[in-house]
C-alpha cells in the first residue's frame, strides 16, 4: 500500500487501526498472511461509516466476521480488513411472528440460544454453526432441513453507489448455499437484519438443539477447518463423491481431507494457503474425472495469490 494512503487510513482510523497484522488468527482454519490494514468495528454506524469512507477514498476493503468460509492466502491481503464485531441482538416477542432484530456481527447460534430460552422456535437449525449473521445471509446458510432464507424478513445495507438502504427477503433471490449479492459481488455491506421466528415451548425447542448439535459433533470433524469446503451438487453429497474418488485422507502438507467427513479439509498447523487450495483443486479433478460433476466451492477465496 502506498505511505499517502496508509497516512490516510491513520487519520481516517487513529489507534484503532493495526497493520501488517497475520490473519491466521481471525480465521477459522487458522490461514492467512498479513492485512496491509485491519480495524475492528463494533456497531452497524461504524461498520456503515467506515465502508462509505473507504469507498470514497478508492482503497479496497474486504470483511470478516467469524472467518469461517473463507480461504485467505498465505501472501495476505492488499487493502483493509474490516473485522466485524457489530453484535447488538434484540427480540420482539409481542409481535406475531415474533421477530429478532440482530446486527451482522452476530451469530446464528447466539440467536438460536437466547431465542431459546426465550421460548422462540423457527431457528434451531442454527445450533453450533459456525460463522456471522452477514456471512450467513450473503451465502443462504442452512442446516438440518433450514437455512436463512427461511428466516429472513429483511436486511439493511449500505451499498457504494445507493448508500443505506433496507432490502425485503425477496430481493436477495434466494438459491441454495448462494444470494443475488454473492453471484454478483454487489459492492454492498450487510449491516443488520430482521428475522422472523414462532412461539414454543422452550424444553422441546432446547431439545432438538442438543439433537442438532449432537449430530453435528458425531458427523462433523473436530480442528481448524473453513466449514464445508463444496456445495452438494444437486441430488448428491459432495462428501461422498470425494471420498468415492479415494481421497478421503489424502494430505498434501499440512492439509488434510477429513477421515470423518471427506467435504471438510482441515489444517493441521501452520498449513500453507497454496497447499489447501492444491487439495481443494485436486478433490475437484477427482471428482470430475470419476464423475463427470463439477464441485463448486461453498468457501471464498480470498486475498493475493
Amino acid at each position: 500500500m502506498e505511505a499517502s494512503t496508509m497516512s490516510a487510513l491513520r487519520t481516517l482510523f487513529g489507534n484503532r487501526l493495526q497493520e501488517n497484522v497475520p490473519l491466521s488468527g481471525y480465521t477459522a482454519a487458522r490461514i492467512g498472511g498479513p492485512a496491509d490494514a485491519l480495524v475492528l468495528i463494533h456497531s452497524v454506524d461504524e461498520l456503515a461509516q467506515s465502508a462509505e469512507e473507504l469507498w470514497e477514498m478508492k482503497v479496497p476493503f474486504i470483511l470478516l466476521g467469524s472467518g469461517s468460509n473463507v480461504l485467505v492466502s498465505n501472501k495476505g491481503v492488499r487493502g483493509v480488513v474490516i473485522i466485524n464485531r457489530a453484535r447488538l441482538v434484540k427480540f420482539n416477542s409481542k409481535l406475531e411472528p415474533p421477530t429478532v432484530h440482530a446486527e451482522s456481527g452476530a451469530t446464528p447460534n447466539d440467536i438460536a440460544q437466547r431465542a431459546e430460552r426465550l421460548g422462540l422456535a423457527g431457528i434451531e437449525w442454527a445450533a453450533s454453526i459456525p460463522g456471522t449473521l452477514g456471512g450467513a445471509i450473503y451465502g443462504n446458510a442452512g442446516a438440518f432441513d433450514g437455512d436463512i432464507a427461511g428466516n429472513l424478513v429483511s436486511l439493511e445495507l449500505v451499498h457504494r453507489q445507493d448508500g443505506r438502504q433496507v432490502w425485503p427477503v425477496s430481493k436477495m433471490d434466494y438459491e441454495y448455499r448462494s444470494s443475488v449479492l454473492k453471484r454478483e459481488h454487489a459492492p454492498v455491506v450487510i449491516l443488520s437484519a430482521e428475522l422472523a421466528l414462532r412461539h414454543g415451548d422452550s424444553k422441546t425447542i432446547r431439545a432438538r438443539m442438543e439433537q442438532i448439535s449432537e449430530q453435528r459433533h458425531k458427523n462433523q470433524p473436530q480442528g481448524a477447518s473453513m466449514g464445508s469446503m463444496f456445495k452438494n451438487p444437486a441430488g448428491e453429497k459432495a462428501g461422498r463423491l470425494i471420498e468415492q474418488a479415494g481421497l478421503k485422507g489424502k494430505r498434501i502438507g499440512n492439509a488434510e481431507i477429513s477421515s470423518q467427513h471427506a467435504n471438510f479439509f482441515i489444517s493441521n498447523g501452520k498449513t500453507r494457503s497454496e497447499d489447501m487450495k492444491a487439495l481443494l483443486e485436486l478433490a475437484q479433478k477427482a471428482v470430475q474425472d470419476k464423475f463427470g460433476i463439477q464441485l463448486e466451492p461453498e468457501i471464498e477465496i480470498i486475498g493475493e495469490w
